[in-house]
């Protein structure tokens, strides 16, 4: 028996998600809101989290955190979101699957990265490689963040401990790097990417 956690934020989803796993009698299936490589309550430890890759982060501090001992992690990413993607590699993931591949697909993914192979839905190969290709520092996305939500130049400034010079310097490589017309262009794109 492979014991399964869905990691989903949505609930009809994560119920949904559940249902359709259940159908495979070779896995017993729970659920979670939020997904932690950290193994904290009582429950017995899952062998795979099949989880939506918009909910995953990695630790802080690393840059590919081992999910909870013993579990393979599965990710459910979406087509044409590099920067998802890259969030669910950087989490740990050992499968990826495209949210929109069939019922069959997914139950060979979750089987295989139960046995500690990794899998990798054909749809998502060109998404692997624009997701390598993430123009973007960390710096730089964390100046795109903050002006995302609206922060004027000096309040980005002071929250990054950078001059205003080197903020409106910044935004302006991450409109070059982009290709984007202007500020709110470069926040259409990297959101559109799945980078923010």
């Amino acid at each position: 028996m492979i014991r399964v956690t869905v990691v989903y934020k949505a609930r009809l989803l994560r119920a949904a998600l559940e249902e359709l796993l259940r159908s495979d009698r070779a896995l017993d299936v729970s659920s979670a809101q939020h997904w932690s490589p950290r193994h904290t309550d009582g429950a017995s430890k899952p062998d795979v989290y099949v989880a939506d890759a918009e909910c995953l982060e990695p630790a802080r501090g690393t840059r590919r955190p081992v999910p909870a001992e013993g579990a393979a992690l599965l990710a459910l990413v979406p087509a044409q979101r590099p920067g998802v993607l890259r969030r669910a590699h950087e989490a740990g993931a050992l499968g990826y699957v495209d949210k929109n591949c069939s019922k069959n697909r997914l139950l060979a993914a979750v089987h295989r990265v139960a046995q500690g192979e990794r899998f990798v839905d054909d749809a998502l190969a060109a998404e692997f490689l624009q997701a390598a290709e993430m123009p973007l520092t960390r710096r730089e996305l964390s100046v795109l963040l903050l002006v995302a939500k609206g922060g004027p130049i000096a309040e980005v400034a002071a929250t990054l401990h950078l001059s205003q010079g080197t903020v409106r310097n910044y935004m302006a490589s991450v409109i070059r790097k982009v290709g984007a017309r202007n500020r709110v262009d470069a926040i259409r794109i990297a959101q559109g990417a799945g980078w923010t």
